[in-house]
């Protein structure tokens, strides 16, 4: 029954409302306060389990219970026992008598969400394997606009109560007659939901497993062939029957340094043409002789600055850095299941600094199928100091010419990033066919912009009518596909420390959204993006035409251009803190990258944040109304980041040798992006089209005026505008005056 305490008291496990006094409204001006909101966002966060701080024992400590609030999750309980095997878990008792367990997400399982973090949750579960708790103490999910509000994430949850270990629960419908167990999703965040079905259910799972709830299932075991030949080190590998396991400083960010943090071999020993090879047939032979029936046998040998032992390995303990996993079940090893190693037969063999011979004891495991070994390496949080486990796994599965029958059928579940993309298939199809249309009508933007006019600009303006209200009502409101600055930081890092697809593929409409975004730049320019396709741009480019269009054109305005210049640089500022302050804390910088409003207009929308951010979005929407895109002009570092590699974009707008004095364009550019020199400032080009529509207006663009007038005085015909923007010339006309020069 173990030795029940009483339950403690939990002063270290404090949330956000515990730790983070909320200031008064009073001690900073109205502005001045909102952007202290912005850059000091982790001291005024709304309390929730976001970013939560969680003390760094609650890992760590035999107490869990002493640092997280069990009691709120088996509230039947009044006493809790210290942690107990591997992995973890603590009874929960009544009147001494044990009623269940409760258990730590972290402890168990290493999913992690689309925020490429785990979402720490913990949970209970009584004695007959129900569960009947389960709470999220710390998630990151919305940093990296998947966007959900918190009461969503809670209901969520809570559809994980009555369900036991061993049901089969699935997102959305349930599969008739095959057993499964359907719940709700969360609108937007299907990869949250999928990685958090997946947290809960193994994390039971396993405890029910390892309480012997859940008995385990035994497995049809592997039938050798009698295959017999003299395999060198090379041909081991090459088949697969040795597998290769690196992890590097850098995997852990402990620094660019070249010896390996651990650099393992391993393979399975049973096959009779994988063991002697290893081992020798001697040695072989003695090992067969001492397992018993259902047994197995994995040698690993490895080098690095650290073992796969553990430094606090005692007499009686686990090894708790090495695992093996198959499907749902994982093994662990105890000082009675390790044999010495001291030298492998195969030639061209390396050499190594520790070795040794594990031996799986459970009838759930069978070499006919796949398994992974699991190195744990111990990583420690930069910011709190806490050690926790990282896992870096390789898959074993042996070579089909070892097993009678060859490989068996194993239909293997879909990785999670894959599973999203056939759920959206249908978004991901309306999506691509939007930055089709969207990339055609700017290829075509001659066409468009020959037949419109300066006072008739109905070609250009619907196109991007249409496009800007796609794009807020299907990209931004219903697929939440809005691209951030934050993956412009999860980028750098991913390059920098450690690079993994699958957090990239795990939201499709980003994922096509950024490879469309980073082509279209360099070919064009940030503009495509920013000015035909940004939901948040899109919104307030439509609240300025409607507010134009509403009879208060007369309280808009545009900057004067000397200000604006100063200004505009205010946003490559705000990209180059926020990168820098990434660096020092991603979850810090992610905070701070709050002053991009895309989470409140999109994602988790406006009602459901607190004031401050509300009265944020009010003071830049109302802004937006009046002069034409403040926020993207002025603060959006996603806009500097794009804008910077703008300067290297293959094709810019047109110009022609007047435009160096005439002030015809610039008088009329939106984005005030046109210079005193008529120069394109393409970092800051939106591509709205005004200055190529007058470019071939013969009414409106003075050159072509001027031409126009000069031809009808003298009775010349009107030839159509060559693509440098000039009249044709006739062939019979004499050299014209100096406004055809450069003519085609």
């Amino acid at each position: 029954m173990g030795n029940p305490r009483p339950a403690a008291v939990k002063p270290p496990f404090m949330n956000v409302h515990s730790v983070l006094p909320y200031p008064k409204a009073h001690r900073t001006p109205a502005i001045g306060f909102i952007f202290l909101v912005l850059l000091l966002f982790p001291l005024l966060a709304a309390a929730s389990s976001y970013e939560a701080p969680l003390p760094a024992q609650l890992s760590t400590d035999p107490d869990l219970c002493a640092y997280a609030p069990c009691k709120d999750i088996m509230p039947e309980a009044d006493s809790f026992s210290t942690r107990k095997g591997k992995p973890a878990y603590v009874e929960a008792y009544h009147n001494r008598q044990l009623i269940g367990y409760v258990f730590l997400s972290t402890d168990i399982v290493d999913i992690p969400a689309y925020s490429g973090k785990p979402v720490v949750t913990l949970l209970g579960m009584d004695a007959a394997g129900k569960i009947i708790g389960v709470k999220i103490l710390k998630h990151s999910e919305p940093i990296l606009l998947v966007g959900i509000p918190e009461s969503e994430l809670t209901k969520f949850i809570k559809q994980f109560v009555g369900r036991f270990a061993w049901d089969k629960v699935e997102i959305g419908k349930a599969r008739s007659g095959e057993g499964f167990v359907g719940i709700d999703a969360i609108t937007g965040a299907t990869v949250t939901v999928i990685a958090q079905n997946q947290v809960v259910m193994r994390s039971a799972y396993e405890i029910a497993k390892q309480t012997g709830i859940v008995q385990p299932i035994p497995k049809p075991q592997a039938q050798f062939t009698t295959i017999q030949e003299k395999l060198n080190w090379d041909a081991l590998l090459k088949e697969g029957s040795v597998q290769h396991l690196r992890v590097m400083p850098k995997d852990l960010e402990l620094g660019e340094g070249k010896e390996p943090y651990i650099d393992l071999y391993f393979g399975y020993l049973n096959a009779p043409n994988v063991g002697p090879n290893v081992l020798g047939e001697r040695n072989y032979q003695r090992l067969m002789a001492d397992l018993k029936p259902g047994e197995h046998a994995i040698f690993i040998i490895a080098n690095g600055s650290s073992s796969f032992k553990g430094s606090g390995f005692v007499r009686g303990g686990i090894y708790d850095r090495i695992q093996v996993s198959q499907e749902m079940d994982t093994f662990t090893f105890r000082d009675t299941d390790y044999l010495n190693l001291y030298g492998i037969s195969a030639a061209g063999a390396p050499r190594f600094r520790e070795s040794g011979i594990f031996i799986i004891r459970s009838p759930s495991f069978s070499a006919a199928y796949p398994w992974s070994l699991v190195f744990l390496a111990n990583k420690q949080d930069k910011e709190t100091g806490a050690k926790t486990f990282i896992n870096f796994d390789r898959e074993y599965w042996l070579a089909p010419r070892y097993l009678q029958g060859g490989h068996p059928k194993l239909v293997k579940p879909d990785p999670t990033w894959l599973k999203v993309w056939k759920a959206k298939w249908l978004e991901i199809l309306l999506f691509v066919l939007l930055l089709i249309g969207v990339t055609v009508a700017h290829v075509r933007r001659d066409d468009l912009t020959r037949r419109s006019t300066h006072k008739d600009k109905r070609w250009v303006a619907y196109p991007k009518y249409f496009f800007w209200t796609v794009s807020v009502l299907f990209v931004g409101y219903y697929a939440m596909a809005q691209p951030s600055i934050t993956h412009v930081l999860t980028w750098f890092h991913s390059i920098i420390f450690q690079w993994k697809w699958e957090l990239f593929l795990s939201d499709p409409l980003i994922f096509i959204f950024w490879w469309f975004i980073i082509i279209t730049t360099l070919i064009w320019g940030r503009g495509l993006f920013c000015g035909w396709l940004c939901p948040y741009g899109s919104l307030t480019e439509l609240a300025y035409k409607i507010t134009r269009a509403s009879g208060f054109k007369r309280f808009q305005f545009f900057l004067p251009k000397p200000l604006h210049d100063k200004l505009k640089w205010l946003k490559y500022g705000v990209f180059v803190v926020l990168l820098l302050v990434s660096f020092y804390s991603m979850g810090l910088a992610e905070k701070m990258a709050e002053i991009e409003p895309f989470k409140t207009t999109f994602l988790v929308g406006v009602l459901n944040r607190s004031w401050p951010f509300v009265l944020f979005w009010l003071v830049l929407f109302g802004a937006s109304m009046l002069t034409e895109r403040p926020f993207c002009k002025y603060l959006c570092p996603l806009g500097a980041g794009l804008a910077i590699p703008s300067q290297f974009r293959l094709f810019g707008l047109k110009r022609k040798t007047e435009c160096q004095t005439c002030k015809a364009c610039a008088a009329g550019c939106g984005s005030l992006a046109i210079d005193a020199q008529g120069r394109i400032d393409q970092r800051e080009c939106l591509l709205c089209l005004d200055c190529m529509v007058l470019y071939y207006d013969t009414h409106a663009c003075p050159p072509l005026s001027k031409e126009r007038k000069r031809r009808e005085r003298a009775g010349l015909p009107l030839t159509p505008i060559s693509a440098k923007g000039y009249f044709i010339l006739i062939v019979s006309e004499p050299t014209p005056t100096a406004a055809a020069s450069g003519q085609s």
